[in-house]
């Protein structure tokens, strides 16, 4: 069961929804990056459960820092961040321990594993609890991405039919940190809030479409043959559960244009030399950054665990019944898919940014170090609670 990606920038996540932590080891860290405790926790603010439209989950989320920092810098060594987990309460899940959930990961994983060693409760590793792990890494991540002046923002596009079909830019996405929907606009989350609201009364959940972009990539990350950006960037998405699909640029739109509409043209552009006039293409050509503002979006489909009652096989009687999902699940699991796809974004950017010797691998300088947490700061403070 692989749990590691990354190349220079090397993540592995760790623990269940049920287990006594979950949590994340960073290896390849420069030393010198200033980090705390604080800031892992204001990044998984934005995927907490245990608040209105998501989950009632109610986890703390306090992160405790185990090793590679010290006085509040990284040291070169590895990183280690573990979360206590407090309130999984295995008894909701008695019934799924002999009923797999239809469109949920058990079925595969007892195919897979072998049903003596299916982790029932809340999914095990399936669960969606396993993303706070990626979203403390993505701190890590972030930080360092503001050495290069690179930013990474989400927001929330589309929920089930409702579609923000405004030109959102970077500054909108970063300000959906404003709404509980994270969607761009108060208007896009008053139709988010409503439809979220109904689907819990109705025990119901629909999917939902998350648009992440970059500002200020440099030019240049990526191969062109296997080790395209495009290619990690979607790896890493996907990875998510519940994604379900994975587009940049014009993405699935192209395959129903003509090659003179999704012809973008190539101008100068006054002060930073030749680009693309449109940027049509995500950022992204031949697998390699243009430079450009990288715009890529993910779809995840409708949480699997709903009360509406469903067909499954009794695994302990092996005849056919039914299940009806009780506990605390996502109606929407892509309002916490926002910060979670944010943050794998960030670990390919930085993974890339390193590979190309735009981020040192041994050190970063007191000068950076101190810009970085200036930076950090004052974006803290913006969106604190």
């Amino acid at each position: 069961m692989t749990s590691t990606m990354g190349r220079n920038l090397v993540v592995t996540t760790f623990g269940e929804s049920a287990g006594k932590y979950v949590g994340a080891v960073i290896d390849g860290l420069p030393a010198g990056l200033p980090v705390s405790e604080e800031d892992i926790r204001f990044e998984l603010s934005f995927r907490k459960t245990g608040r209105r439209l998501v989950s009632g989950r109610r986890e703390d989320d306090i992160p405790e820092i185990v090793s590679g920092v010290y006085r509040g810098r990284t040291t070169g060594a590895p990183v280690a961040v573990i979360v206590k987990n407090k309130d999984s309460q295995p008894v909701l899940y008695q019934e799924v321990s002999h009923k797999p959930r239809p469109g949920h990961a058990d079925l595969a994983f007892i195919m897979k594993y072998g049903r003596e060693n299916w982790d029932f409760v809340g999914g095990g590793r399936s669960s969606a609890r396993e993303t706070l792990s990626r979203v403390i890494a993505g701190t890590f991540a972030r930080k360092l991405l503001l050495m290069v002046n690179t930013e990474v923002a989400a927001y929330l596009k589309s929920v089930g039919e409702i579609s923000d079909e405004g030109s959102t830019d970077f500054q909108g996405a970063v300000d959906s940190r404003k709404f509980p929907t994270r969607a761009s606009s108060p208007e896009m989350d008053r139709k988010f809030s409503e439809l979220i609201e109904r689907l819990f009364q109705e025990g119901e959940s629909t999917g939902g479409i998350v648009e992440i972009m970059a500002r200020g990539v440099p030019h240049g990350l990526g191969d062109p043959v296997f080790w395209k950006i495009k290619a990690t960037l979607a790896s890493a998405l996907m990875s998510l559960p519940a994604a379900t699909g994975f587009e940049y640029g014009l993405g699935f739109g192209a395959s129903r244009m003509l090659g003179s509409q999704a012809s973008d043209s190539i101008v100068l552009d006054e002060g930073k030399g030749l680009a693309l006039e449109r940027n049509l293409s995500g950022g992204i050509l031949g697998g390699i950054t243009t430079g450009m503002d990288l715009v890529v979006r993910c779809a995840f489909k409708p949480t699997s665990s709903i009360r509406k009652p469903a067909r499954t096989v009794d695994l302990d009687t092996m005849k056919p019944d039914i299940i009806s999902v009780t506990g605390r699940h996502d109606p929407v699991v892509a309002v916490r898919g926002v910060s979670v796809a944010e943050s794998m974004v960030a670990l390919v950017l930085a993974d890339y940014a390193m590979h190309e010797g735009l981020i040192p691998p041994s050190r970063i300088r007191e000068e950076d170090a101190v810009r970085i947490e200036e930076r950090w700061k004052g974006f803290m403070k913006r969106f604190a609670p």
